[in-house]
């Protein structure tokens, strides 16, 4: 998949600022959902009237049948809610009216919509000049000369506001937003197929189930030609996945309602292929009191401090035979012995489910900057009795001063040494990678830690002797303390003359 262009983010930026101009005018808890609910109007009327002209075109009178749009896995828009007539009304008084009773009408028209979007413009507190304004650069700002770009464009400046939507709003904005580099990198590494079933048990505003999607059209496969299954327990971002799911075209099973996967499974039968997840980090209180015994810890039961192992014995319960997994922990669910975690990670390892472990670098998430870990779980491992360890902290670059991101070749490589060991042909890389036995975990106390088996790269031979490089960087050091005794000083007389001691 070729990367953004310079133009392409342009175009995404522009569109955040200017949804931007609503910043201060609405409460903040509103504002996600304002922008929101305009992106996913105007995309599904891009859609549609893209759709519409080809009917038109073709003259044979069907460019009102909602079959005609459905069988395209393009979404039929009702005339009230398009585009055309928001536009409009942009300056109209009662333009807030007009986009609400536009959510009213697609909500009448599709059952699963029923109360998911959101019906906010009409209130007071937004200051209808303004959303005419928004309505306006979203009207304009949109080139839809070239169908097929402007519906790419419009997916990006999707996901582009979701991730802006993770930044602002800290550690809250995470629960919904995974960076794509990770869930690139975990579909990259599963290579989901047709006909399967992919499952997120936590699946903020869907973005496993779109790259699953893309991943499969990108290799030539059909659209939809996979089985989607969520679920969701924040109300808002169970709504956002569901419109997400209608822009993109997946039918997407993400339960009738929002509700907590632990003590409300809405799938409790289901196997699936694939699971794909980012779970909360150290979710805790997760309600293990009430679930005491239950039939999913087969590996021992989680603490309640801490819901890393509920969670991975949650995905194994739901996996089918020879199903995969993909999920982001924290690191710290790699060495953990506290309250039984290291016993249930042991009983994991000697059932011979771990395929792999990815430590993964730092700030890749707009919430929080601590380091992440990609586990790889797999019923009827080809390589039996064995584990692939990478490090992949050294790679990707930084997008801005806080933020870094994975290439695509930095993608294509770990899902490369991935294969290799799939196939039985990786050589271990110290400081990369390394093939490991069930027994060598074992030595290691089950401790998953990458760093422990990759080891250290290999420095190269600089030719300088080792004893006269240790005189000269101990003498490089010493000079250095020597400076900063020195500026330690000078700091403490500045003080002292202004009346201040250290």
């Amino acid at each position: 998949m070729a990367e953004k262009t310079k133009a392409n983010i342009g175009f995404e930026k522009q569109i955040w600022n200017a949804a931007c101009v609503l910043w201060g005018h609405i409460p903040a808890a509103e504002y996600r959902k304002v922008i929101i609910g305009l992106i996913f109007l105007r995309y599904i009327s891009a859609a549609f009237e893209a759709r519409y002209k080809a009917l038109l075109a073709e003259g044979d009178g069907f460019e009102d049948d909602p079959d005609a749009y459905t069988e395209e896995n393009v979404f039929f828009v009702p005339k009230e809610a398009r585009w055309e007539t928001i536009s409009t009304a942009a300056h109209m008084p009662e333009i807030g009216k007009v986009i609400d009773d536009a959510m009213r009408a697609i909500e009448a028209k599709n059952s699963k919509l029923k109360n998911v979007l959101p019906k906010n413009y009409a209130s007071p507190d937004l200051d209808k000049k303004v959303l005419g304004d928004v309505v306006d650069i979203f009207t304009n700002n949109i080139d839809m000369t070239d169908v097929q770009a402007s519906e790419d464009l419009l997916g990006r400046t999707y996901e582009y506001c979701i991730a802006q939507f993770a930044e602002k709003e800290g550690v809250g904005g995470g629960e919904f937003y995974t960076p794509s580099s990770i869930v690139k990198t975990l579909v990259a590494i599963l290579k989901p197929t047709e006909n399967s079933r992919v499952y997120d048990p936590c699946c903020g505003s869907g973005g496993m189930f779109v790259q699953s999607e893309k991943f499969i059209e990108a290799h030539s496969h059909r659209r939809g030609a996979v089985s989607v299954y969520g679920q969701e327990a924040n109300p808002d971002t169970w709504k956002m996945a569901k419109m997400n799911m209608v822009i993109r075209g997946i039918d997407a099973d993400l339960g009738p309602y929002n509700a907590d996967t632990f003590t409300n499974d809405l799938h409790p039968t289901m196997r699936a292929d694939y699971i794909l997840a980012n779970p909360p980090f150290n979710y805790h209180p997760w309600g293990q009191e009430k679930l005491q015994g239950d039939k999913r810890w087969h590996y021992g039961e989680p603490p309640a401090g801490n819901a890393n192992y509920a969670w991975i014995q949650h995905m194994i319960y739901h996996l089918a035979e020879n199903g995969k997994i993909g999920l982001v922990l924290a690191n710290g669910a790699l060495s953990t012995q506290t309250s039984g975690e290291g016993e249930i990670r042991k009983n994991i390892i000697n059932a011979d489910l771990i395929e792999g472990i990815i430590a993964m670098p730092t700030q890749l998430f707009y919430s929080v900057t601590i380091p992440v870990t990609l586990w790889f779980i797999t019923k009827g491992k080809r390589q039996k009795g064995k584990t692939v360890f990478i490090d992949a902290r050294k790679m990707g670059h930084m997008v801005d001063r806080k933020h870094r991101d994975f290439t695509e070749e930095d993608i294509q490589k770990l899902a490369d040494t991935f294969s290799a060991f799939q196939n039985g042909t990786l050589k271990d890389e110290k400081g990369f990678c390394a093939v490991v036995t069930t027994e060598d975990i074992a030595k290691q106390d089950y401790i998953l830690t990458p760093g422990r088996y990759v080891g250290i790269e290999e420095q190269e031979d600089d030719g300088e002797p080792f004893d006269d490089k240790m005189k000269r960087l101990t003498s490089e050091l010493s000079e250095m303390f020597k400076k900063s005794h020195e500026l330690e000083d000078e700091i403490k007389k500045k003080l002292g003359a202004i009346g201040y001691e250290i």
